[in-house]
């Protein structure tokens, strides 16, 4: 805790410390040199990094340790990336961002279709990689929010248990896609353009391709089954107020 003789400063920087080192991330990345890499600015950036060089060691280690995150490559030797991914989805909602070479829009649906968090392709920045696992951590940690049930016609999301509904049927989201469904349920009749969902889901640090808005909403739409987000040619997306 801070006293009074520390500065505002201080105070700020002692707690973050606090909060990373709290945070341990599992790296499943079977090239070594991208490994080191990883490892030595997720430890500078403070924190914890363990270590796994195939899917099947990804696995074990994931059920041994319990990470806050996992940074999972796709190509990997004994147990593919989409593998690892879904056998993480049978047992846990741990955030998952994907690494991967592989950067065709097929090989993104399908990652997030297995419920991965985010999706970044090689080569990237690290400092965009720190960046992208604060967010997600972010999002995770507001799960514990208080309690709110949004209802919208046959729709219903709760923001605590982060679970959504469409009539008696759950629906699996990514947490970026329930938070675009909850930013266009608690701001019914409001358009939002690309860069609106982007500063408000991704962040103001967000590099990539605007296109990424696109898939995320196709997604929403196939998974719920019922069409509610309406496309603004030229401007955006919305959903209309319920009557």
């Amino acid at each position: 805790m801070c006293n009074s003789t520390e500065t505002p400063q201080l105070c700020v920087t002692l707690f973050m410390e606090v909060f990373l080192l709290s945070k341990t991330i599992l790296i499943i990345e079977d090239e070594q040199a991208i490994q080191n890499i990883i490892k030595a600015f997720l430890e500078d950036a403070g924190y914890k990094t363990i270590l796994a060089e195939d899917g099947m060691d990804g696995i074990e280690k994931f059920q041994t340790y319990h990470p806050n995150l996992v940074l999972l490559d796709l190509m990997l030797p004994k147990m593919d990336g989409f593998a690892v991914c879904e056998q993480i989805r049978k047992e846990s909602d741990t955030p998952i961002i994907m690494l991967t070479a592989l950067d065709d829009e097929d090989s993104q649906m399908k990652g997030f279709d297995l419920v991965a968090d985010d999706y970044i392709t090689k080569p990237f920045s690290m400092p965009l990689v720190v960046r992208r696992i604060e967010a997600v951590l972010r999002r995770t940690d507001r799960k514990n929010e208080t309690s709110t049930v949004i209802r919208y016609k046959d729709i219903c999301l709760n923001a605590e248990s982060y679970e959504v509904s469409v009539g008696e049927t759950g629906i699996t989201l990514t947490a970026r896609e329930f938070e675009i469904l909850k930013l266009f349920l608690e701001n019914q009749g409001r358009v939002f353009t690309r860069d609106n969902l982007l500063n408000s889901i991704w962040g103001y640090d967000y590099f990539g391709d605007e296109k990424i808005v696109n898939t995320h909403i196709k997604n929403i739409r196939r998974k719920l089954g019922v069409d509610y987000i309406e496309t603004i040619r030229g401007v955006g997306y919305k959903i209309e107020k319920e009557n």
